[in-house]
């Protein structure tokens, strides 16, 4: 069986429901213009360093070089990139990373870009590529097919300015010189920091704007750490002479955070109606209930207070065994139950790799993206990648700690749940939530579930105080912005703007 719990959400973030038919934007080449500087040129990488170019004047015919003499390690790579959504300027590039690259996409605001905010989106796996959800979820173009794509009006670049970021290496078009890897979710995020950095330091119309990092499934774990990198890298690199970085707020949806919270939890999705009727016959639930203490301890003993990786091992074996693996037996859908927005089977998840690889790997859309010749076929999941991080058991540490840290500093946090996940559910969720030791603890969870709206329909319950906000999503599974996309964004503007859900 593929599932373990450290790529529990490596499927899910394969598929949508729902896609679209539309039309690719696409102009392959733009030559420089007189007057133009050729900013990728080697001899024009000092003058960008202290001079860089507006980003609306970037080429589209070759890459910017861009870095910064106190990050001697890292450089970023930038061209314009006319595709998916002519309405607005996009752009795509590389993080260089010494022999490591980690490609992005870039695109303006439909609204104010030279106002509104920042928002960085990565994908989950660890493995899964961001083109995932670019192309089928809250991009400004949505995967029809192999050959084609749609505008779409529920992008998250309605109100925000959206990267998507194909990390760690190795996944998606990111690519390493020399097999270089990165196995741990503290690793990758010294990248991203760094990235964060050279890009805010170098194109002033950005400086100062908020910075949101954003993602869904593994991305619990990814974004607290992320953005804790951030937040310290601050102080460094104003003593090095750079401008902080204005971090505002992470969202994080159907997130895997917590493994305590969240292994418990699938015992009331699958037997109990918090969300749909039992799934599990009473006879197996009787059978989970009774394990579970066993479970829970032995997670606590061996995972949790210590790491011992081999005891750690075999008590996440028998928590899946007992507790997962009659869920998946029975035919259920991991995310979501009695509702077959996703199968566990590969060929299922499959059905919308197969087309966004196709489109991908389209000469035309490979040359207009500016993907280095030498790369190979592109991807939309990383096993390798996968296996790597599970091999460190990367994803079992504490994460929700940095969630409360990062709440102490004023940095908000949001957790979206789709009602009908099952993988990384909103009662795991909402237990977190609730557990987490901070100083506005108290004030939160005193706050009863409210129901939100979105015109004049009730879209999901929802609980805040001081800059913590919890939040389900009715009718959504694993992947939200596609199972509703219109209660998607509305809950993105409300937050970006710092409106109550």
């Amino acid at each position: 069986m593929l599932l373990k719990l450290s790529v529990c959400s490596l499927l899910l973030t394969l598929v949508t429901g729902r896609i679209s038919q539309f039309s690719v934007c696409i102009s392959l080449t733009e030559p420089c213009t007189a007057g133009e500087t050729p900013w990728n040129d080697v001899a024009h990488v000092d003058a960008a360093v202290a001079e860089a170019p507006a980003l609306s004047s970037l080429a589209s015919s070759d890459f910017t070089t861009l870095w910064h003499p106190e990050l001697p390690r890292y450089g970023v790579r930038i061209k314009k990139s006319h595709f998916c959504d002519c309405s607005v300027n996009a752009y795509t590039g590389y993080i260089d990373v010494e022999a490591r690259h980690l490609f992005f996409y870039f695109f303006e605001s439909r609204r104010d870009p030279s106002a509104d905010d920042v928002v960085f989106w990565t994908n989950g796996g660890p493995g899964g590529a961001s083109s995932l959800g670019l192309f089928t979820e809250l991009g400004p173009c949505i995967l029809e097919n192999s050959t084609a794509t749609k505008y779409n009006p529920y992008s998250w670049n309605e109100y925000a300015n959206v990267f998507f970021i194909e990390q760690p290496v190795g996944v998606g078009f990111s690519y390493a010189d020399h097999g270089e890897s990165v196995d741990t979710t503290e690793e990758a995020a010294k990248d991203i920091a760094a990235f964060v950095a050279i890009f805010f330091n170098h194109f002033t119309e950005y400086k100062g704007r908020a910075l949101h990092l954003a993602g869904e499934s593994y991305g619990g774990r990814y974004l607290p750490l992320f953005a804790a990198e951030i937040y310290d890298q601050n102080t460094k690199i104003e003593a090095l002479g750079m401008d902080p970085v204005n971090l505002s707020s992470i969202m994080i949806g159907n997130g895997c955070t917590d493994q305590s919270t969240m292994i418990p939890s699938y015992y009331d999705m699958e037997c109990t109606g918090v969300t749909v009727d039992p799934v599990l016959d009473i006879g197996t639930c009787v059978s989970i209930k009774r394990a579970l203490p066993r479970c829970k301890k032995w997670l606590e003993s061996e995972c949790f207070t210590r790491l011992d990786g081999i005891n750690c091992r075999a008590a996440l074996s028998f928590c899946e065994e007992v507790v997962m693996s009659p869920f998946m037996e029975a035919g259920g859908s991991a995310a979501s139950p009695r509702r077959p927005l996703i199968s566990i089977a590969p060929h299922d998840a499959c059905m919308v790799c197969s087309s966004l690889e196709a489109y991908l790997n389209l000469p035309a859309v490979r040359q207009v993206l500016g993907i280095d010749p030498s790369f190979g076929n592109y991807s939309s999941v990383s096993m390798a990648v996968n296996s790597a991080f599970e091999a460190k058991l990367d994803h079992i540490f504490p994460t929700q700690l940095y969630l409360t840290a990062l709440l102490e500093r004023g940095v908000r946090v949001l957790l979206y749940v789709g009602a009908n996940d099952w993988v990384c559910n909103w009662v795991g969720n909402e237990r977190m939530s609730l557990a987490m030791q901070w100083t506005g603890q108290g004030e939160f969870v005193q706050q009863p579930l409210a129901e939100w709206t979105v015109g004049g329909r009730v879209a999901g319950l929802t609980r805040s105080a001081k800059g913590l906000t919890f939040a389900t999503v009715y009718g959504a599974g694993h992947m939200v912005p596609a199972d509703k996309p219109a209660e998607s964004l509305e809950l993105v503007s409300r937050w970006l703007s710092r409106q109550g859900l």
